[in-house]
C-alpha cells in the first residue's frame, strides 16, 4: 500500500489490484473516518480528500494501513441485460490483437459475467470486470475525438459503454440503445457499483433488434414569458451558465463536483447582496453580456473586473462598481462589458435566481452536461423575492482581486505528484523551469497549455485509470500538460505530475487565453508515511 500525495487535502491511496481496492473501499463505506469528504474508487487506487484542520495525511495514512483488506463486496443482486449490436469499428482490431475470429470476440463477450467495479470517467460509464481474459486488450494508441453515446468497448481488463457522445480511447466493438445516463431515471445512471452486467448479441438470429439511438433526458427549459421579478438577456456572445459551489457526493454516479470555476468571486457576489455564499449566480466569461429587468433588483457583479452600465427607462445611464450591490428598477437595461484583465465574472442577484437544481445543485456541468441549459440572447431569467428581514446587502465589501491579462505571467504553487515519479529528472524539472502558454483550446474542463520543452516521460506505459482532482497537471504521451479545471472528468488514464494549490485554484480560472504560466513547486515528491509530521508547503519554495 503506498500513499502519494495529490493536493494538501488529497492523497492517492495505491494498492495491489482491484480487489484490493473494493476492499478498502468498502472499509471506509462501512467504518467512515471524520472529515473525509469524497473517495474516489479506480482500477487500483482510492482518491481521498479531507477537511483541513479535521484530518491529516500522516495520520489518515496510518488508519488506513491498519485496516484489514479481507475480500472484496460480493455484487449486488441486481442484473442488467444489455443488447448489443457488435458491428463496432475495431471489432477487427480486437479479433487481430487477440487472435480470435470476430465471431469468437462476440461469442466469449455475451459468454461472460460482468460487475460494476466502479464508475468514473464521465456520468453514467461504469467500468466492468469479470469479462473473459482472452478479451484484454490496450487502448488505441491514437485515442478517437468522438465515440459515439452507447459504444461498447475494451480497455486492458475493462468493459464500459460511453453514455454520451464523447473522446476517448478504449476499442470499439459494437454499440446499445440503452441509455446509460437519463435524469428522468432515479438514480440516472443504470449502472452501478457492484450492479451485474450481461451482454446480448441483439443480431443473433430470434433476437428482436433494436436500433433507436440513446435517449437523453432534455435539460429543463427556460421560460419565455416576462416574470414580475427577473430578467431578459438581451445579448450573450458566450453563453452564461448557471453555477453554485457543486454538487459533492455523487461519484457513484461517475459525477464530479464542478460549480463555480472562481468559487471567491461567487461567493462575493452573493455577499455583495446578502445572499447565502453558495447561492446560484450566472457565470459570464470574457463579457458582452447585456440584459433588461423586471421588478426591482438588487444585482453585484465579481470576478473580472468588467465595467458596468446601466440605462433606465428614460435614457439616463451611470457606471455602477463591480463588487458592490446595485439597485435596479424595473426596465432598466445593463450592459456589462469586457474585462481588461480575468475571465469570469459571476452576476448574483438578491434572493437568487429561480432555477430548479439537478442532483441537488444548479451548477451547470459542460463536461457531464448536467444542470441548466446555458443562458443565451432571449433567455428569461425569474428571481426569487428577496427574504424579509434577510441579510443585508454589503457596502465594503473587499477590494476586487488583481487579475492577469494576456502577454502577462501568472506564478501558481502547486504540489508535487501524484504520478511525479513517472518523468524523468529533466521532465520534472521542465515543470518549473519554462513558461507554459494558455492555448485556445481551453475551457471549463481544462487548461490546454504548451511549452517548449514537452514533459519527458520514463517510458510509454499505460496508467490504469485513477481519480483526478481540479487543479490536476494531467500529461499526455505528447508531453505538453493539461491543467484540469472544475468540469474535469472524474477519473482519468494519463499520468498527474503535480496539482495546483488549493488557494490558487480560484486565480488559475482567471488566467485568459495567450498569458503564460509559472508552476512552483510548494512540496518536493515523496510518498507520505502513515504516522510521521504532516508534510506542509515548505518556505524554501516560496521564496
Amino acid at each position: 500500500m503506498r500513499f502519494l500525495p495529490v493536493s494538501l487535502n488529497t492523497l492517492l491511496v495505491e494498492l495491489a489490484d482491484l480487489g484490493e481496492t473494493l476492499a478498502l473501499f468498502a472499509s471506509l463505506q462501512a467504518g467512515p473516518l471524520p472529515g473525509i469528504e469524497e473517495v474516489v474508487p479506480a482500477a487500483r487506487t482510492l482518491m481521498i480528500r479531507w477537511t483541513p484542520g479535521v484530518l491529516d495525511p500522516a495520520a489518515l495514512a496510518a488508519d488506513l494501513r491498519a485496516r484489514s483488506l479481507g475480500s472484496a463486496p460480493e455484487p449486488s443482486d441486481r442484473q442488467v441485460e444489455i443488447p448489443v449490436h457488435y458491428d463496432g469499428e475495431d471489432l477487427g482490431d480486437v479479433a487481430a490483437l487477440t487472435g480470435l475470429t470476430r465471431e469468437e470476440v462476440v461469442a466469449r463477450h455475451t459468454a461472460s459475467a460482468f460487475t460494476v467495479a466502479f464508475t468514473g470517467f464521465a456520468p453514467g460509464f461504469g467500468y466492468l470486470v469479470g469479462g473473459d481474459p482472452a478479451l484484454h486488450v490496450p487502448r488505441r494508441r491514437s485515442p478517437r475525438t468522438r465515440i459515439p453515446a452507447g459504444a461498447v468497448a475494451l480497455a486492458g481488463a475493462f468493459s464500459g459503454i460511453y453514455p454520451q457522445a464523447s473522446p476517448g480511447g478504449w476499442q470499439i466493438i459494437g454499440v446499445t440503445p440503452l441509455a446509460m445516463w437519463d435524469l428522468a431515471r432515479d438514480p440516472p445512471a443504470l449502472l452501478q457499483p457492484g450492479t451485474r452486467v450481461r451482454f446480448v448479441d441483439a443480431d443473433a438470429p430470434g433476437a428482436r433488434v433494436i436500433r433507436a439511438a440513446p435517449k437523453r433526458a432534455a435539460p429543463a427549459t427556460l421560460p419565455t414569458e416576462p416574470p414580475s421579478l427577473g430578467l431578459r438577456v438581451l445579448a450573450a456572445p458566450m453563453p452564461a451558465l448557471f453555477q453554485d459551489l457543486g454538487r459533492p457526493g455523487q461519484t457513484a454516479q461517475g459525477v464530479s463536483v464542478s460549480g463555480a470555476l472562481d468559487r471567491e468571486a461567487l461567493r462575493a457576489a452573493n455577499r455583495a447582496v446578502g445572499n447565502p455564499a453558495g447561492t446560484p449566480g450566472l457565470e459570464i466569461t470574457l463579457g458582452g453580456f447585456r440584459f433588461e429587468t423586471f421588478g426591482r433588483l438588487t444585482v453585484a457583479l465579481a470576478g473580472a473586473p468588467c465595467p458596468i452600465r446601466v440605462r433606465d427607462a428614460t435614457g439616463r445611464a451611470f457606471s455602477a462598481e463591480p463588487y458592490r450591490p446595485v439597485a435596479l428598477e424595473p426596465g432598466d437595461a445593463v450592459e456589462i462589458g469586457h474585462p481588461p484583465t480575468g475571465v469570469r465574472a459571476y452576476l448574483a442577484v438578491r434572493g437568487g435566481f429561480a432555477v430548479a437544481p439537478v442532483l441537488a445543485s444548479a451548477a451547470t456541468d459542460t463536461l457531464a452536461r448536467i444542470g441548466p441549459e446555458p443562458v443565451t440572447a432571449g433567455a428569461v431569467l425569474p428571481a426569487r423575492p428577496a427574504p424579509a428581514g434577510g441579510p443585508a446587502v454589503s457596502l465594503d465589501e473587499t477590494a476586487p482581486r488583481a487579475l492577469p491579462a494576456a502577454g502577462d505571467t501568472v506564478t501558481l504553487d502547486v504540489v508535487m505528484g501524484p504520478r511525479t515519479d513517472w518523468f524523468t529528472a529533466r521532465g520534472v524539472a521542465a515543470l518549473a523551469d519554462q513558461l507554459w502558454e494558455v492555448t485556445p483550446q481551453s475551457n471549463r474542463v481544462g487548461m490546454r497549455l504548451l511549452g517548449a520543452e514537452p514533459l519527458e516521460r520514463i517510458d510509454a506505459a499505460e496508467l490504469p485509470s485513477e481519480g483526478t482532482a481540479t487543479g490536476a497537471i494531467q500529461v499526455p504521451h505528447s508531453g505538453q500538460p493539461v491543467l484540469f479545471l472544475a468540469d474535469h472528468p472524474l477519473t482519468g488514464g494519463y499520468p498527474v505530475i503535480a496539482s495546483v494549490a488549493g488557494h490558487h485554484l480560484d486565480l488559475a480560472a482567471q488566467i485568459p487565453v495567450g498569458a503564460r504560466i509559472r508552476f512552483r513547486p510548494v512540496t518536493r515528491f515523496a510518498e507520505i508515511a502513515p504516522g510521521a509530521p504532516a508534510p506542509s508547503a515548505s518556505p524554501e519554495f516560496r521564496a
